[in-house]
């Protein structure tokens, strides 16, 4: 009889990196639990991680590289996929440039260990400026304010959660989301813990979430407001004289400028536009500077809308004000032990970020960092002239849903010349794709949280060897990424996988002992990759990370520190302690001070304040926001019956006194329209919502032909980004604006 095991592993479906329990049988999954003595997340897991049993045998999911033939689909080699690719791609290339192949990378590749480490030398042999990613459709403005304020994008304060006292949350739930950019599982807990130790927390959100009905407060704004509210916060900081950044201030330039920007935003002002009274605002910010220790945090509502990175850049400065940034319970700077920009090289200074080193061809869109905003995607297949993209790759994602304008990337997308995808499912964006291929089942490879620990809160590292074994003829991800790799560079396919793993590994060891500061600086390139021998693949790469890292034996024999040998050692990851202090050190701006007052950011302050005067906004038509299920993860785990099973989740909310001005009752259809389309929706009627404001769900729509999602198409919902506008974005960051989106309702038919 086969043996039954028991492993430990992290859940790879998002940010919150629960630990797992995993009792299996061959490659059957007979159990998921929490893993109780995980050092992060203590036996939490959510509905979405006991689903991957499921998705493991998903007969929907795709096993082996599938070819399109018409509308045919058929099973073919990864040689013979590989050959396809190759004869479609190469000629667009010599005859168009390499601008002709665009590349579109979803979310999941930040939670996959090959991806994240191999990417980079696939963007480099593609040798496209045509990048593109979800990021601009959900955190690029907070990671432009960390760059442009701190020097490095993913320098990112997170709230000290265990220690706080007042906890200010903006546009987030992290109830649901387990903490969206601020990895922490099990945040019901940790709320519930804070209360009882006396503390506060307060929510300001258009809806009344999950994580609202915890609070001891919540406070509805009206959607798009959020930096006009931060700002009056500032004003009466400013004006009472209770700016208070103490050890701070050393550190910090242009702090005189931000009083001179906050002026015009008096609280009497903004409370008429975002709908909370002034009392309330002076209160919020009175109680912020006299909390012992306080925090304020916000996420995707006050970023993907009209103001993103200037709400995420004031949540920041706030923090600072108060004297809250870089100290135990308020805003703090993890240290995370493998691959952050924040622990290498020189500590205390560096190049800082630059952004907008070329443009997008027709709307003109800025890059940001190395990529440009996915809202103009559509335009970038469809406009003729050089330049036009000819084909794209997509990479675990589905912008046929997830992007603005849905109709018209979907449009586009039918007429490019070719199309490569890298995923699970015959999904919205796939059934374009002249070839796809599969990756492996999540729990057949090994995981690391690279991105999610250098936003966690607590320092922890966690390796996961693979809990499955591989299904028959798969390959591994990284593998793939560098046979495509090596197709786009023009080789010819020369060169096999082992070979361009051993270059990509002797080039990040040679970029290491060469970077002053460096741990490594001077030391023998060889000796070094000799003490890599014989990890191949995304471990060798994790384990020259982790000891070159900050807690790592510079591969010094003698030395206690961190490997992935030790990680191995410890199933359940080992704690690194709680959030320290970092500042000067974790700065990265060619100041080496904190950028109080970046000049793109105060470019754009005269937009917010011409916004002041916007009377539609605090009086006008009903508006658009989103909405976020713990049951469900963007788009591509709805074809699971474990996760759709239950009430219809993807309906209209509705406050009692518009559905009644408007004659709607539960459960009717309405017509919703915007200028980019329209969808009919049944509707609930709730009090959780703000009058003027309706929400819908993201990540539906799966009524379209051409996919291969039994469970999906049966919950097929709509599309709330039929709806949005690809030419509303933020100009700083290129993120769409997919809240606070002006609509007409009315009833259906």
């Amino acid at each position: 009889m086969t043996a039954i095991k028991t492993s430990y592993t992290t859940c790879p479906l998002c940010e919150a990196s629960c630990g797992l329990e995993v009792v299996t049988r061959e490659r059957e999954i007979l159990s998921i639990r929490g893993d109780a003595n995980d050092v992060l997340s203590r036996g939490y897991l959510c509905p979405k991680a006991a689903s991957l049993k499921e998705l493991n045998t998903d007969p929907d999911r795709i096993r082996e590289p599938m070819l399109r033939k018409g509308d045919q689909w058929m099973a073919v080699s990864w040689d013979e996929a590989f050959t396809e690719i190759e004869h479609g791609l190469a000629p667009l290339i010599q005859q168009h440039g390499r601008d002709a192949i665009a590349l579109y990378v979803g979310n999941p590749n930040l939670h996959n260990l090959s991806s994240l480490l191999y990417l980079p030398l696939f963007y480099q042999a593609l040798g496209s400026r045509q990048i593109f990613s979800s990021a601009t459709v959900d955190g690029m403005p907070k990671w432009v304010a960390a760059g442009l304020m701190f020097g490095t994008p993913l320098s990112i304060p997170v709230p000290d959660v265990e220690r706080t006292d007042y906890l200010l949350i903006l546009g987030a739930n992290p109830l649901v989301s387990n903490g969206s950019l601020m990895t922490a599982p099990d945040m019901r807990g940790r709320l519930r813990r804070l209360r009882q130790r006396g503390g506060k927390v307060v929510v300001i959100d258009p809806y009344r979430t999950h994580t609202a009905q915890e609070a001891d407060e919540h406070h509805f704004i009206r959607p798009g407001c959020d930096a006009h509210f931060l700002f009056a916060l500032i004003h009466i900081l400013f004006a009472e004289e209770r700016v208070a950044p103490g050890r701070l201030t050393e550190y910090l330039n242009d702090l005189e400028h931000i009083r001179q920007l906050a002026l015009p935003f008096t609280p009497e002002k903004v409370a008429s536009l975002c709908g909370i009274p002034v009392e309330a605002i002076r209160a919020l910010a009175r109680a912020l500077v006299t909390a012992p220790r306080a925090v304020v945090y916000g996420r995707m509502g006050t970023c993907t809308q009209e103001f993103g990175t200037l709400a995420s850049w004031l949540i920041d400065v706030l923090n600072i004000l108060t004297g809250n940034l870089d100290r135990e319970g308020g805003a703090m700077f993890p240290r995370a032990a493998a691959g952050a920009r924040n622990t290498q090289g020189q500590s205390g200074s560096g190049k800082g970020v630059r952004i907008g080193r070329w443009k997008s061809r027709v709307q003109k869109l800025p890059e940001v960092f190395g990529e440009l905003p996915v809202a103009c995607l559509a335009e970038e297949i469809e406009t003729p002239g050089e330049g036009q993209i000819k084909a794209l790759i997509t990479l675990a994602g589905n912008p046929a849903l997830s992007i603005p304008s849905s109709q018209h990337i979907q449009r586009a997308l039918g007429t490019l010349e070719y199309m490569v995808s890298f995923d699970l499912y015959r999904n919205e964006t796939t059934r374009y794709a002249n070839v796809i291929l599969p990756p492996l089942s999540a729990l057949a490879r090994s995981h690391y949280a690279v991105v999610d620990y250098q936003v966690a809160i607590q320092n922890v590292a966690h390796y996961s060897p693979p809990v499955l074994e591989w299904e028959p003829g798969m390959l591994e991800e990284w593998e793939v990424l560098l046979r495509l790799a090596d197709l786009l560079s023009g080789q010819g396919r020369q060169r096999d996988s082992h070979m361009l793993d051993d270059l990509a590994i002797t080039a990040m060891v040679q970029r290491e002992v060469a970077t002053s500061g460096s741990p490594l600086h001077g030391r023998a390139v060889n000796e070094i990759l000799e003490a890599l021998t014989p990890r191949r693949g995304p471990e060798r790469m994790l384990d020259f990370l982790l000891r070159s890292g900050p807690y790592g034996d510079g591969f010094d024999t003698q030395s206690a520190g961190l490997s992935l040998a030790a990680l191995e050692k410890r199933p359940h990851g080992i704690d690194l302690g709680p959030l320290q202090p970092r500042l000067p050190e974790v700065l990265r701006t060619p100041s080496g001070k904190i950028e109080l007052a970046p000049q793109l950011l105060v470019q754009d302050v005269k937009r917010l304040q011409a916004s002041l005067e916007d009377v539609e906004k605090a009086n006008g038509q009903i508006v658009l926001i989103g909405r976020r299920d713990l049951r469900s993860n963007n788009s591509w785990m709805h074809n699971l019956q474990m996760l759709t099973k239950g009430k219809e989740r993807c309906l209209l909310h509705i406050h009692p006194i518009d559905a009644t001005r408007l004659g709607f009752v539960d459960g009717e259809i309405a017509s919703l329209t915007t200028r980019a389309g329209s969808v009919l929706v049944p509707i609930e009627v709730t009090d959780a919502i703000m009058p003027g404001v309706v929400s819908l769900p993201h990540g539906w729509g799966h009524h379209l032909p051409g996919i291969q999602m039994q469970i999906a198409t049966r919950h097929a919902g709509v599309n709330a980004n039929v709806l949005t506008d690809e030419a509303n974005v933020d100009p700083l960051s290129g993120t769409a604006i997919l809240n606070g989106v002006p609509v007409t309702l009315q009833k259906a038919g």
